[in-house]
């Protein structure tokens, strides 16, 4: 799949559905105002980061992939030219060592892009310390139907080489880094997309630990 078709595929009917029902717990956990900066860890193309940019005025989106960033500036440009959006920035760097003073940003994510950096506790904290106020990191479930699916034997497509994570190790990283008020809510019960998954999805609480997508929410003391 290439770097087009994956951005691409969030305009598909089941794409967006996924995209939207992700976007919804990161927006609820953030809760991001005009006014706010923020920062959007191993951005790939720029979905995500194009939903903050329609919300907040100073976005940041970061990679390690220049490639990525390339296609995440045209579509971060486009966007802007339509809604008359603020244009995010772009900047090549690794999630294990953010090019960012402390408490530089208002707000930062990162969605599923953790699910790929082996020292993904290392990258936690380096989330944190440039954090002013609320983060929110979405990893991939491994207790769940999508892991069933796409997860098992090293991953297929895009899950290829990912790292599924289970709410035990990540409390166990949130408690080193002493942080008090984080909590987790979970999303795609049924990765399908179909009429019976989307009902399900409105019925299931997002308290439910089996969905595919796991937010982990908090903010600094």
């Amino acid at each position: 799949m290439t770097l087009e078709e994956y951005d691409a595929w969030y305009d598909t009917p089941r794409g967006r559905w996924i995209g939207e029902r992700e976007w919804a717990l990161v927006d609820q956990a953030l809760a991001v105002q005009a006014a706010d900066s923020v920062l959007d860890v191993g951005c790939g193309t720029g979905w995500f980061t194009r939903q903050a940019q329609t919300r907040a005025r100073q976005v940041v989106g970061l990679d390690i992939d220049g490639d990525a960033l390339a296609l995440a500036r045209r579509r971060s440009a486009e966007l802007a030219g339509i809604a008359r959006d603020a244009e995010a920035r772009f900047v090549l760097g690794d999630a294990v060592r953010l090019p960012f003073a402390d408490r530089s940003f208002d707000k930062v994510m990162s969605i599923t892009a953790l699910c790929f950096v082996p020292a993904w506790p290392q990258a936690l904290a380096e989330i944190v310390r440039v954090c002013r106020n609320r983060f929110a990191i979405g990893l991939l479930n491994r207790h769940s139907w999508l892991h069933r699916r796409k997860g098992r034997g090293g991953g297929v497509g895009a899950y290829a080489g990912a790292h599924w994570h289970t709410a035990t190790e990540v409390n166990a990283a949130l408690r080193r880094l002493a942080l008090p008020h984080c909590r987790i809510r979970y999303a795609i019960f049924d990765p399908s997309g179909s009429p019976a998954a989307r009902a399900l999805e409105a019925l299931v609480p997002a308290s439910c630990p089996l969905g595919g997508f796991m937010l982990v929410a908090g903010r600094r003391a």
